[in-house]
């Protein structure tokens, strides 16, 4: 199989190098001269053979509506585009539509393994018709990690439903990071505390809260103990937002997930080692970028 993947920032990158190490052959295309393997999306779709999968890997918002505008006036009919970036689910939708008048097939793809996925594999929640779904498995098979494939992958309904069931998961990831975060920052606190990292760490295993994003944190706090580099402004990429206003449309009460990304509103005014811890795991599982401390 021989896939084109266009967009290789912190996630597309990696994602390539995993493919081809699982031996799907890859064609990458971006603007930036030092990591793209085409001069221009021209030339990309021009070594990919036809019928042509082409995985979109930018930004959600106007950057995906830019590359999926063009691909639409130049793929051919049964070429099949997956979008992989985290754009909400309403867009798939026109997105589908747009491609869709072209005999251009259209599939969305949630991705969650951040700069992790290289090594760890990458859970995919996929939304499209199973036609194309069965079509594009060996590059599902190649990006998720080893073992049961229903253990970090499934199709879960029409297009809209990949980006759809991503978004929740990232709404769920806030509630958790926010627990950890000030259960850290109760421990801190307390004097009778003397071996804060270690607490984390003696929770690893055997604990019921135990977890990837657990591990994280304790390495979070190898790195820098007490967060002194870190500033305690977390950033929040949509999809938080997007949770809470689907429970809003659908009468779901999701009191968690919403003071969450309140939390992350408050970070942005006063001082907090919660705040420091929230932006810390960020940084560890995403590489999303975390400001200095003044």
């Amino acid at each position: 199989m021989h896939i084109g993947l266009i967009g290789l920032g912190k996630m597309g990158f990696n994602m390539r190098q995993r493919l081809r190490n699982n031996g799907v052959d890859v064609t990458g295309y971006d603007p930036n001269p030092d990591v793209t393997d085409a001069a221009s999306m021209d030339q990309l779709l021009a070594i990919v053979p036809a019928p042509r999968i082409i995985w979109v890997m930018v930004p959600a918002g106007s950057a995906t509506d830019a590359v999926l505008t063009e691909l639409s006036r130049k793929l051919e009919p049964g070429d099949l585009v997956i979008d992989g970036g985290n754009s909400r689910f309403t867009e798939d939708q026109k997105h589908g539509e747009l491609l869709a008048a072209r005999g251009i097939r259209f599939a969305d793809c949630g991705v969650s393994g951040g700069v992790w996925g290289l090594e760890n594999g990458y859970g995919l929640m996929v939304g499209g018709e199973a036609e194309d779904i069965e079509r594009a498995l060996p590059v599902f098979d190649a990006l998720r990690p080893e073992g049961e494939r229903a253990d970090s992958f499934v199709h879960v309904g029409g297009i809209g439903a990949g980006h759809y069931s991503k978004m929740v998961h990232n709404g769920i990831e806030y509630g958790l990071m926010q627990a950890y975060a000030e259960g850290y920052q109760l421990l801190e606190a307390k004097d009778i505390i003397t071996d804060l990292p270690g607490t984390f760490r003696a929770w690893q295993k055997g604990t019921v809260v135990r977890s990837w994003l657990l591990d994280l944190l304790v390495k979070a706090l190898e790195e820098d103990p007490g967060l002194r580099t870190i500033d305690d402004y977390v950033e929040d990429s949509g999809e938080g937002r997007w949770t809470v206003e689907e429970a809003i449309a659908n009468a779901i009460p999701a009191p968690v997930i919403t003071a969450a990304v309140f939390a992350r509103f408050s970070s942005r005014e006063d001082s907090s080692s919660a705040m420091k811890m929230v932006s810390a795991l960020r940084h560890q599982f995403g590489g999303h970028a975390s400001r200095p401390a003044a």
